[in-house]
């Protein structure tokens, strides 16, 4: 673009009578460059500016006028602005480049990249950013094999910011804990109740008002666990504290929402008041996928307002594995909001290996049988 600027000036230049000049060509020229190119390369274009200028005036023979004097340092001018503009850029583009690595390294250390199978299930994760640039936020995964089968979290932290990121390391790290030690879901979830009132306590209301929306579930292994408490293998238990529902894909391509039985408030507002909480326990046929997602899936909005709804986007569909399952769905609400995603999205899913079925059953929801909220999948499946 600097070259076309000054092959433009010349041109004009010299195309028209000599009363008409080419120089705000010749101006532009080093500061096109300066945001785009090394600080040697917009002293060039600023040199040969100027020294277009130059011959120009030696061609029409009139360099001692004063019109041409001012051409020529309005010219040089601008080419020094330009080189400082390159250096202001040049330094934020660094600055920039520094945040971003230290954004990936927090994402790391906080929401790391899970093994590809865990306790005999495939396991993929995905965290979308709303903005180009960022790389973290309030929403987190995570998934770890423990003695009492494979448990997981997808979580949304109220607030943005660097508040909402620390929060996200505290209900991370209770996670863990809690999953290792705690026989049975509701125990987790108290431990991560009381993490996050020991963060809030004695920060700012705003702190202390918030709340954090997860769902906490709990697969078994496809080997015996050594704890009595852990599920069978083939059987699914949530837990739903106020996050949107998972979805459970079947091996034929059905979609069936895994909904809590009694509603229960999400972390952090356990002070409202003793509510009781319930466990729901689900079969998890051989082929079937688990996905749980934050609300940057369901609240995603096309041009017209209408909201993004997983169950029915996905319904019919067959995925080689939980990646291509949450490429895909990445994909789908990119195009359904227009390339323009208002929220992050933490995306977890994981798949029971076996053998895909011949045809396609339709399901329209879970059928819940008695006994510890137990629901199980409407069409019967092997082993």
């Amino acid at each position: 673009m600097p070259a076309l600027l000054i092959i433009g000036g010349l041109t004009f230049d010299l195309s028209t009578p000599a009363r008409f000049t080419g120089s705000p060509f010749f101006s532009a020229a080093p500061l096109v460059a300066a945001p785009f190119f090394s600080l040697r390369a917009t002293a060039a274009a600023g040199i040969a500016a100027g020294g277009a200028v130059v011959a120009l005036h030696v061609y029409n023979g009139d360099v001692g006028a004063i019109e041409s004097v001012t051409e020529l340092v309005t010219v040089l001018t601008v080419a020094l602005l330009a080189l400082f503009i390159n250096r202001v850029v040049r330094r934020g583009d660094r600055q920039l480049a520094s945040a971003r690595s230290i954004a990936e390294a927090v994402q790391l250390a906080v929401l790391p990249t899970p093994d590809e199978r865990i306790g005999g299930f495939q396991v993929a994760a995905r965290y979308e950013a709303a903005l180009a640039d960022a790389r973290i936020g309030g929403d987190l995964y995570a998934v770890q094999q423990t003695p009492h089968g494979v448990r997981l979290i997808v979580g949304d932290v109220r607030g943005k910011g660097l508040g909402a990121v620390a929060a996200v390391a505290v209900v991370i790290g209770a996670f863990r804990e809690a999953a290792e030690e705690e026989p049975d879901l509701v125990q987790v979830a108290a431990r991560l109740e009381r993490a996050l009132a020991r963060e809030a306590r004695g920060e700012d209301l705003d702190r202390f008002e918030g709340f954090t929306t997860a769902v906490l579930a709990e697969v078994g292994a496809a080997r015996p666990s050594v704890t009595d408490g852990a599920p069978p293998e083939g059987t699914l238990r949530v837990l739903n504290r106020g996050h949107p529902a998972p979805l459970l894909l079947s091996a034929d391509g059905s979609v069936c929402g895994v909904e809590p039985v009694v509603a229960s408030l999400p972390l952090g507002m356990g002070d409202l008041g003793a509510w009781p909480e319930q466990v729901d326990t689900f079969d998890f046929p051989r082929g079937s996928t688990l996905l749980l997602f934050t609300d940057g899936v369901t609240e995603a909005r096309d041009e017209k307002g209408v909201f993004y709804d997983p169950a029915k986007r996905l319904d019919g569909r067959l995925f080689p594995g939980p990646d291509a399952l949450l490429d895909a769905l990445v994909e789908d609400v990119a195009r359904h909001t227009g390339g323009e995603p208002a929220d992050d999205m933490a995306l977890l899913a994981v798949s029971r290996p076996g053998r895909r079925q011949p045809e396609r059953r339709r399901t329209v929801g879970l059928t819940r049988g008695s006994g510890e909220g137990r629901a199980a999948a409407p069409a019967p499946y092997g082993p």
